[in-house]
């Protein structure tokens, strides 16, 4: 091997004073599947976000004279059995999934999780024993029959809400754009969700409660909210990444299972599960495979894409 190969095959050094965030993205980019899952996952989400403009037709835009037709140049992925758009239907799907995952992460992982992981590994006592009995409770429910149980059970009742808050406010169209089927699973997701990154951050947490720069800061008489907040929540940064992309595909995939079985996001708003539903079935497949392969291919691509990122994500930070 010569000189400039075996440098070339060397682990770069790093430089003094770069961020350990440099350093993790910078082993990010040179992986090439992380890359490829990135884009994926752009292109399927940017669609999503863009689909009111890029979308050729409105996703409930029926035409009864051309149901189930195969890809064409007026409909390049096909239609389904109402005649709509499959592409377009396809792109809003993408959004509905975007804006339920983001919300769970939003919530369930980044807030939920984090805090009572932190709470419970930094404060101890009852308060340690208060969130690991309730997440135990959580775990150890079958969470997707419970998630199906109260989508089920809760629809009729959020519907409700939604109403009247149309005809007590001046926000109107909440039921027509979807907005209770949204609420509902993205809050039954979060309930499920948060257990998992609170016991991984507490686990760390207990760990660096022990060390002299924790025990330093109290000692000079730093409240705990101030420990929590600039000592100890820098240090387990790492651990809330890997945690959340870890957690993405699940969140992805338990939202599109939801719609599959009937309880999930609702008509008229377009999920992947909806059509998944539409398009299975043996007689359906064999005479219009594009109603199932359309949104098949999209949800292996996106939930594959996760699993990729969220390995190289980790090998990333554990300097691989």
């Amino acid at each position: 091997m010569t000189a400039s190969a075996a440098a070339e095959g060397a682990p770069r050094p790093v430089v003094a004073g770069t961020s350990e965030w440099r350093i993790v993205l910078g082993r990010l980019r040179r992986k090439r599947l992380a890359m490829i899952s990135l884009v994926i996952i752009s292109v399927i989400y940017g669609a999503g976000i863009l689909a009111p403009l890029l979308a050729p037709y409105p996703p409930t835009q029926t035409n009864l004279d051309r149901p189930v037709e195969g890809p064409s140049r007026d409909h390049l992925l096909g239609t389904d059995r109402l005649g709509r758009d499959e592409l377009s239907r396809a792109m809003y799907a993408s959004r509905t999934t975007l804006i339920v995952t983001t919300a769970v992460v939003l919530s369930g992982g980044l807030f939920i999780g984090n805090t009572l992981g932190l709470l419970a590994g930094y404060r101890g006592g009852w308060v340690d024993t208060l969130i690991m009995r309730v997440g135990d409770v959580f775990s150890s429910l079958p969470s997707l029959v419970m998630l199906i149980l109260i989508n089920a059970t809760l629809g009729p009742r959020v519907i409700g809400w939604t109403r009247w808050v149309e005809g007590h406010t001046p926000f109107d169209g909440l039921v027509a754009s979807g907005f209770p089927s949204y609420m509902l699973v993205f809050s039954a997701l979060s309930l499920f969700f948060w257990v998992g990154t609170a016991r991984v951050i507490r686990a760390q947490v207990l760990q660096l409660r022990e060390r002299d720069y924790i025990m330093a800061a109290e000692s000079l008489g730093a409240s705990p909210r101030r420990v929590i907040l600039q000592h100890l929540m820098p240090n387990v940064s790492f651990l809330i990444i890997l945690s959340l992309s870890a957690t993405l595909g699940g969140i992805a995939g338990s939202e599109i299972v939801l719609t599959w079985f009937g309880v999930g996001v609702q008509p008229p708003a377009a999920s992947f599960g909806a059509m998944l539903f539409e398009g299975s079935g043996t007689r359906t497949f064999q005479a219009s495979p594009h109603l199932l392969l359309v949104p098949g291919v999209i949800v292996t691509l996106l939930l594959f894409a996760f699993a990729l990122l969220g390995d190289a994500l980790n090998d990333a930070i554990r300097g691989r």
